[in-house]
């Protein structure tokens, strides 16, 4: 976004100049991250999520590619120089525990991320094309994940290989031809390992392209903020450095805390014990379970128990299963309220924590056995999700009375003797 009252790039000395000149890369730093990028003056530490998974990406790419330098995608060897990397190469152990921790926090950031913004309903216009990204980039992080649990080939990464490539079996016509396509065969082997090292080592390459997609289709409406309140004027503003770089490194301190903590005390608590048992096709483990942030979406696949008519139960599931992140896509359009902070929404704001349980619930039986009652729970959850964003959501939406926003940014954090300006106005 452009803000008259931005600060310009000057730069200081002979070197800056030069570089201003042939190579403008340290005004584009400023423009963007620097004291050259006004930012709403009352964001909340809600909105450090972005850079913090920023930093766990950066963080993937930097321990995988140290990883990837000392493992073979070999059916016979993969489980072997896994150990191998924990065993005797230096500072394996810390590489390997950062990266397979790394996942997990990276994911628990983007969560809270995503669900700061359904509460702040920051896909609402003119930023629906960041939202869209940020799904499009959620989608990848799955397949990228899902990809890199196979690479340990331990029992758990084995069959959990072989389960959710069956998924696509359910299709009809095309589904064993892709099924066999991603495999390489009819069961996973080299052919798949080889596939998964490879798209697991491309894809966080791509995920970082989208991200600075992201982050450009970020700055051209600006951040949004807790009141939902478009920016009027230069005193609702702050420059994002040096205010939201301390706030960002205080929360950035904070993450590390809680990370490094589980790499040095914790480092298997999110594992499975099963991956530590080398993968053999002749033994099924009694639990197969994926990772814990694919818990709710894998409660959603089996949920579905019964046929529909001339739709089987499995493809059911499978469709169900995608449309659960595809519904993201039509949030902007589904949510018609001109208000965007849930603050503001008390209807909303009760619905939404009510979603915030339901997805709780999701996770719990995504990880349970598949059985009753877990079953009948996963379709009591699994009903209520999609009735939150395909009906109440859009009901909601029309029917509800927001509460008067304040004018400005600036009166939100400083109050002001101004009459506030009606919800339909902003």
């Amino acid at each position: 976004m452009s803000f008259p009252w931005a600060r310009e790039y000057q730069p200081t000395n002979g070197l800056m100049k030069f570089l201003d000149e042939k190579l403008p890369l340290p005004r584009l730093i400023y423009g963007a991250i620097g004291a050259g990028y006004p930012v709403p003056r009352n964001l909340s530490y809600m909105w450090n999520f972005g850079v913090l998974a920023g930093f766990c990406l950066v963080m993937q790419i930097i321990t995988g590619v140290v990883l990837a330098m000392h493992y073979a995608p070999n059916a016979l060897v993969a489980f072997a120089t896994t150990e191998h990397i924990m065993r005797d190469v230096n500072w394996g152990w810390l590489m390997r525990y950062a990266h397979a921790n790394g996942a997990s926090f990276f994911f628990v950031v983007v969560y809270l991320h995503i669900f700061r913004g359904f509460f702040y309903s920051s896909y609402k216009a003119p930023r629906e094309m960041i939202w869209l990204l940020g799904v499009v980039i959620f989608l990848l992080m799955m397949a990228t994940a899902f990809m890199g649990y196979v690479l340990p080939w331990g029992q758990m990464s084995f069959w959990g290989a072989k389960v959710i490539t069956g998924l696509f079996g359910a299709i009809p016509l095309v589904g064993e031809p892709i099924q066999v396509w991603l495999l390489g065969g009819f069961a996973p082997d080299n052919a798949a390992l080889n596939r998964f090292f490879s798209l697991h080592f491309l894809l966080p390459f791509v995920i970082a392209g989208v991200v600075i997609l992201h982050i450009w289709a970020l700055h051209i409406p600006g951040s949004s903020n807790p009141t939902g309140v478009e920016i009027k004027t230069e005193a609702d503003t702050l420059p994002f450095h040096p205010y939201y770089t301390a706030k960002d490194g205080f929360g950035l301190g904070v993450f590390l805390l809680f990370f490094l903590g589980m790499v040095f005390f914790l480092p298997n608590f999110l594992g499975h014990p099963d991956n530590y048992i080398e993968a053999n096709p002749l033994s099924t483990p009694a639990h197969i379970v994926p990772e814990w942030y694919f818990w709710p979406f894998y409660a959603i696949l089996r949920a579905f128990t019964i046929d529909f008519f001339f739709i089987p139960a499995k493809l059911m599931g499978v469709l169900a299963m995608f449309a659960a992140i595809l519904v993201w896509f039509f949030l902007p359009w589904l949510d018609k309220s001109p208000v965007r902070s849930g603050h503001y929404r008390p209807l909303f704001r009760i619905f939404f924590w009510i979603l915030v349980v339901d997805m709780a619930v999701l996770f719990w039986l995504g990880g349970a056995a598949a059985e009753e009652p877990y079953v009948m729970f996963s379709q009591l959850a699994t009903a209520y999700y999609f009735l939150h964003f395909l009906v109440i959501l859009p009901i909601v939406s029309s029917i509800e009375k927001p509460k008067p926003l304040p004018y400005s940014i600036t009166e939100s954090v400083l109050g002001s003797d101004k009459d506030t300006a009606p919800a339909a106005a902003n």
